[in-house]
């Protein structure tokens, strides 16, 4: 039992909400990290040229690199813990955030790109493993609302500002100044964090300290529909997220300062989405209804708005603005809901490594529809094309959920499946 699972006191609350601020504001610090790259390419190529599928390689780099340390983070959180397992996670993509400044080459940009997807792919898997150690059902979605909101905050944040840095120094301060903030954020991690039940009394609690192994984990339907459906829905996530300001240069004719203006107004609504999706979610369950209809209810309403983007191509820049921001209020809705489902099937030992495993479907769906994209556009095919694609993929994801999980409800994981089972106090 965690401080969670407590009759909690106002100052209990109040204590948890901070967590979930923290750890809020170091997703923040990630997404205005991987948005360095996109905002500032144009400057980037002045230096550097690059193909559209030569910038899909960067960003597949990325997210390969980013795949395989979401689902290695999640289990690295396990062993190590939350406190220490994000701190070291921090300060490694922050460096390598900050190495894009050294880069002469395609290669070296490359090398950049892939160590920043491996410091951030723990990210994730350290935040949900957070809000399970600290807030109990009725309360996680909207704390992942919170803490997913930092996704916005950073993706906000990065065109005024990364714009700002272009109009009075080069591209490579973007990248210093940005990977300077990480490390700060540190200071603040290491004396503020603490996991709850290390302060209360052990003859108090009941600590869950066994981890299944993933081969255990993947005898679990529920697992394979949560990789499947975010396999699908990063597909398109990750690239609205890396290709916005590209296509506003590419097929609006928009400069950095107008990138700067107006490619924040999606991201704002991603935030607003987050909070709804989790807000909306736990006022379902205040009214009586189950876990299982909170969620999916939820989740559905996320998933149907997001065909949307298939207008994008036929209205003006400022309603194709207003269809975008739709689709990120959607997507950031059903992410916050997704990665709240493994806090809600299975037990604390094991949140971290599904919910690396999640994130390292979500990845590789955003490496396999970039590669795609790169393709298509270099091709002729155009970005009508690849808006069909992206505006169908949440829809076929929320079908995957409904017939993998038929029951949103904690799991019993077998004895026989905990290769280390320790008792309890």
């Amino acid at each position: 039992m965690t401080l969670a699972a407590l009759s909690p006191s106002s100052s209990e609350r109040t204590l948890r909400w901070k967590m979930a601020f923290l750890v809020g504001s170091a997703i923040a610090i990630s997404y205005l990290d991987r948005q360095t790259l996109p905002v500032a390419i144009k400057a980037i190529e002045r230096d550097i040229p690059l193909s559209a599928q030569g910038f899909a390689f960067l960003q597949s780099g990325f997210l390969v690199a980013y795949a395989a340390m979401y689902a290695g983070g999640g289990w690295l959180l396990d062993v190590l813990g939350t406190r220490l397992g994000f701190m070291l996670i921090m300060v490694f993509w922050s460096l390598a955030c900050a190495s894009h400044s050294l880069a002469a080459n395609f290669a070296m940009l490359f090398a950049s790109r892939l160590l920043l997807g491996m410091g951030e792919g723990g990210g994730f898997p350290a935040a949900t493993r957070a809000v399970s150690e600290w807030f109990p059902a009725r309360e996680s979605s909207l704390a992942m609302g919170i803490v997913n909101a930092g996704t916005a905050v950073g993706a906000v944040a990065a065109p005024p500002l990364i714009a700002l840095v272009l109009v009075y120094s080069n591209w490579r301060w973007v990248f210093i100044l940005t990977g300077l903030l990480g490390v700060v954020w540190t200071f603040w991690w290491r004396s503020t964090y603490f996991v709850p039940g290390e302060r209360q009394d052990e003859k108090t609690m009941q600590i869950p300290v066994a981890k299944p192994s993933w081969l255990s984990l993947l005898r679990f339907p529920e697992v394979w529909g949560m990789v499947a459906a975010k396999f699908l829905s990063d597909a398109a996530w990750y690239f609205y997220l890396f290709w916005l300001p590209k296509y506003l240069y590419d097929a609006r004719g928009f400069d950095i300062k107008a990138v700067g203006s107006f490619a924040w107004i999606p991201y704002a609504a991603s935030g607003v989405g987050c909070l709804c999706g989790g807000w909306f979610s736990g006022w379902l369950l205040q009214r009586n209804f189950s876990l299982d209809a909170s969620r999916k209810w939820a989740l559905g309403a996320s998933a149907i708005v997001m065909p949307c983007i298939l207008l994008v191509q036929q209205v003006p820049v400022g309603w194709a603005l207003a269809l975008f921001s739709v689709a990120y209020f959607g997507q950031q809705s059903w992410s916050t809901l997704v990665m709240t489902l493994p806090t809600d099937l299975f037990p604390v030992g094991a949140v971290g490594s599904v919910a690396g495993m999640v994130g390292f479907g979500g990845a590789m769906g955003g490496v396999v529809f970039g590669q795609l994209a790169g393709y298509l556009l270099d091709h002729g095919f155009g970005y009508g094309t690849v808006f069909m694609l992206a505006g169908s993929f949440h829809v076929i994801a929320f079908m995957i959920i409904l017939l993998t999980i038929p029951t949103v409800k904690r799991l019993t994981l077998d004895k026989e499946l905990l290769p280390t089972q320790v008792g309890t106090a």
